[in-house]
C-alpha cells in the first residue's frame, strides 16, 4: 500500500497482495491498484485503509462480538467513513469485494446485531465520481466553475439540476437517497453571496425571505423599535430593510412591544429576576429578538451584531450565528428544506434522517462556521438538526 501525491490531490493505492483474498471485483481492483482512492475528498475519508494496512471486514472491526452480525454484513469490507463537521459521529463506508457495491453502516461495537447497511453507490469508481462532483460544487470549480460569483435562487436551481444529472447518470437514474438529498440541499448554499454591500457576513437576495415566508410573514422594524444599545448599524439596517420571519415552527419574534434588552426583558417579564449569567452590564447590550423552541432566548449583541442563544433553564449563553444575515439564512434553509421534503413526499426524511441532518449541518457550516468548529462545546442548530425524535427537519 502507498500514498501518492500529485499536483491536484493525494491518492491511496493498494497492491494486489493487499486486495487478496478480499476483493475479486475487477473494476474495483483496477481502481485501487491504479489511480487509487482520493485521500482528500470533502465527503469521505479512506484513512481507514491506511490505519489497517488495507481493507478489513466488518466482522474483524467488531471483534469477539462479530458473530452477532447478519450474514449480509459479516464479510463486507470497511474502507473508510463519511466525513462530517468536527465531533459528529458518521457512518462507515463499506465495500462488497465480490460485486463492487458500496454501502454505509453505523458500527455498534457492543451491539453488532443492531447494525444494517444502506446503499451508497453501485461501484467504487462511481462513488469517487459522485464525491468529486460534490467537492467541485463546494469549491465552485471543475464542472461547477461557472457558478463562481453567481448567487440566488436561479443559481441554486441550476446547480441542483446539474448535480442530480451527474448522480442519475452514474446510477441508472436511481441514485441512493444520500445523493438525492445532496443534489437538493447542498446547492442551497449558493442562495447568498459574501457580504459586501450589507456590511454583514452575507448579502441576501432582495425579497428572498418574502418569497419564502410570504411578505406578510416577514417583520421589518422601525427606528423606534430599537433600544439605544443596539448600535451596530448593519444589524439595524438589516432589521429595517430586510427583516426577519415573524413566526415559524422553531422560533417566534417578539413583536408585541419594541425590541428590549435582556435586562428589560427580565425586569418586565420575569419579575426582575436577572440571573447571574450573563452579568447585568452585558444584559444591557444583548437585545432579545424572540425565542427558539426548547426555552431558548434569541439574542443579538447590540455592539458587535453577533447572534446568540440563551438557555433560560440553565442560564447559559452560547454563539448561535455570526450575525443577523446568517441567522436569516439559517431560518430560510430550514424552511426551504421542509418545503423540499413535502414536495418529495417526505422522501428526504423517511429512512435517512441522520444523513439529512449531516447534510444540513455541512451546508450551514459552509456558510456560517459559528458554533460548528471543533472547539465548540454545544451548538443549538447542530443539536436541533440531529434531534430525529423531535423531527425538526
Amino acid at each position: 500500500m502507498s500514498t501518492t501525491d500529485t499536483v491536484v490531490s493525494a491518492a491511496i493505492t493498494l497492491t494486489d497482495a493487499d486486495l487478496d483474498p478480499f476483493i475479486t471485483h475487477a473494476s474495483t481492483r483496477r481502481l485501487l491498484t491504479g489511480p487509487g482512492l482520493p485521500s482528500d475528498s470533502g465527503l469521505f475519508s479512506s484513512a481507514e485503509l491506511v490505519r489497517h494496512g488495507g481493507p478489513h471486514t466488518v466482522a474483524d472491526s467488531t471483534g469477539a462480538l462479530g458473530e452477532r452480525l447478519s450474514a449480509e454484513l459479516r464479510d463486507q469490507l470497511v474502507i473508510g467513513g463519511l466525513l462530517g463537521p468536527a465531533g459528529l459521529e458518521t457512518e462507515s463506508v463499506l465495500l462488497d469485494g465480490a460485486t463492487g457495491e458500496v454501502s454505509t453502516t453505523y458500527v455498534f461495537h457492543d451491539r453488532p446485531d443492531l447494525m444494517d447497511c444502506r446503499p451508497l453507490a453501485p461501484s467504487l469508481p462511481t462513488l469517487v465520481r459522485f464525491a468529486a462532483a460534490t467537492d467541485e460544487l463546494a469549491g465552485l470549480r471543475g464542472q461547477f466553475a461557472s457558478y463562481a460569483g453567481r448567487y440566488g435562487t436561479k443559481a441554486v436551481a441550476g446547480a441542483s439540476r446539474q448535480l442530480l444529472a451527474v448522480f442519475e447518470e452514474g446510477a441508472d437514474g436511481e441514485p441512493a437517497p444520500f445523493w438525492q438529498m445532496a443534489a437538493l440541499i447542498r446547492p442551497l448554499a449558493l442562495v447568498a453571496g459574501p457580504g459586501t454591500a450589507s456590511g454583514l457576513a452575507l448579502d441576501l437576495p432582495l425579497r428572498l425571505l418574502d418569497e419564502e415566508f410570504g411578505r406578510g410573514g416577514v417583520v421589518r422594524f422601525e427606528e423606534v423599535d430599537f433600544p439605544a444599545t443596539l448600535t451596530h448599524e448593519p444589524t439595524r439596517r438589516f432589521l429595517r430593510e430586510t427583516g426577519l420571519p415573524e413566526d415559524g415552527f422553531l422560533f417566534s419574534l417578539d413583536t408585541d412591544l419594541p425590541l428590549r434588552t435582556l435586562a428589560e426583558y427580565y425586569a418586565e417579564d420575569c419579575r426582575g429576576e436577572l440571573p447571574a449569567s450573563p452579568p447585568s452590564a452585558r444584559a444591557e447590550h444583548l437585545i432579545r429578538l424572540g425565542y427558539l423552541v426548547d426555552d431558548h432566548s434569541l439574542l443579538v449583541d447590540g455592539t458587535t451584531g453577533a447572534v446568540l442563544s440563551r438557555s433560560e433553564p440553565d442560564a447559559v449563553l452560547r454563539p448561535l450565528n455570526t450575525d443577523i444575515s446568517t441567522l436569516a439564512f439559517t431560518l430560510w434553509l430550514l424552511h426551504r428544506e421542509r418545503s423540499l421534503d413535502e414536495a418529495s413526499g417526505h422522501a428526504l426524511t423517511s429512512d435517512t434522517y441522520d444523513q439529512l441532518a449531516l447534510t444540513m449541518i455541512q451546508v450551514l457550516s459552509s456558510i456560517d462556521p459559528t458554533g460548528t468548529t471543533a472547539d465548540a462545546d454545544w451548538h443549538y442548530w447542530t443539536e436541533l438538526f440531529q434531534d430525529e425524535a423531535g423531527g425538526v427537519l
